[in-house]
């Protein structure tokens, strides 16, 4: 989600570019993401399910043990937090470009999204994200000939199988992804979306980030109970991590499990004004599942409302 720039990797999350987280519709952890046709179909019809945003949602390897440390449970709010918590926000919306940043109302990013199987990473895929703000996405997917669609605007969203020639609309938990992917995205807690939904912000503390580096972390707790922590770096102020809890149901059975998704947002490049991670890599308890990185990035560019609409038919797929 950001404005013309050569080079990066996109959840563009739009910014995750950020955006794209986004993020996210991606992979399954016992299959290979593999671009020939065959493959192509079969992976991306069950994988794509959302928004690039969602991508980084739906990479789940269905492992209950994990590497990282799951983040207590917190107090109540005090005023004190609120206010440190506000301030690191404020920080961060500064560090990315301020006004630059917030004046970005559209962003298309260009790169490759790769998934990883047992810590070792699949054959990448080309994507082209197309990002209106608030809640308009579209990614296109190519590779071995084939292109995936998949587009959502507000409470409606449709996907197209190249390899299948199918159009079809994406069912509500499609698009209930979607919206989630939007939510855990550093767009959000910068451009004040958490508001609106009731969400509470607090101040958690500074955690280790590397030799010599800490982390200035805040926690979003909606009024459902589903929080996101946002680590910002104490030094640069730019966001650097997302963690928040995920429950989704196994792939062979109705058991529901809960993973840590971890979002590390890297490589941070300047364009026009906006700073923006251009590589991404995503974690499912502890373990890598995918990595975006962006070639890319163009801020405030036209995009037409016809590419979210759905077509009347195959034919007149734009």
């Amino acid at each position: 989600m950001i404005t013309g720039c050569k080079k990066e990797g996109l959840q563009c999350h739009a910014l995750k570019p950020f955006s794209l987280a986004t993020t996210s519709r991606a992979a399954s952890a016992h299959s290979q993401f593999h671009l020939s046709v065959v493959n192509l179909a079969s992976t991306m019809k069950n994988l794509l399910a959302n928004s690039l945003l969602s991508l980084l949602l739906l990479l789940l390897p269905l492992v209950v043990a994990g590497q990282s440390p799951v983040p207590s449970p917190t107090s109540p709010p005090s005023p004190a937090s609120d206010q440190k918590a506000e301030e690191i926000v404020k920080r961060g919306i500064e560090a990315v470009g301020g006004d630059a940043f917030l004046n970005v109302r559209t962003v298309i990013g260009r790169g490759f999204f790769t998934t990883y199987l047992d810590g070792v990473s699949q054959l990448p895929s080309r994507f082209l994200d197309y990002i209106v703000f608030p809640d308009k996405e579209r990614t296109e997917f190519s590779g071995g000939g084939v292109k995936i669609i998949q587009a959502n605007a507000g409470d409606t969203g449709w996907i197209f199988d190249g390899a299948a020639q199918t159009l079809k609309d994406m069912r509500t938990p499609q698009i209930e992804d979607f919206k989630q992917s939007m939510r855990t995205s550093v767009e959000n807690i910068l451009r004040g979306w958490w508001r609106k939904e009731g969400a509470t912000l607090k101040y958690i503390g500074r955690r280790e980030a590397g030799i010599a580096l800490r982390n200035e972390t805040v926690r979003l707790t909606y009024p459902n109970g589903f929080w996101i922590e946002y680590e910002f770096g104490s030094r640069d102020g730019r966001p650097a991590r997302i963690i928040y809890m995920q429950t989704r149901k196994r792939a062979d059975n109705d058991e529901e499990i809960e993973s840590l998704e971890e979002d590390r947002l890297q490589k941070p490049i300047t364009i026009s004004g906006v700073t923006a991670p251009w590589v991404i890599d995503h974690f499912t308890n502890g373990f890598q599942t995918s990595r975006i990185n962006y070639e890319s990035i163009d801020y405030n560019q036209p995009v037409p409302d016809s590419l979210f609409a759905k077509p009347d038919n195959i034919k007149s797929l734009k």
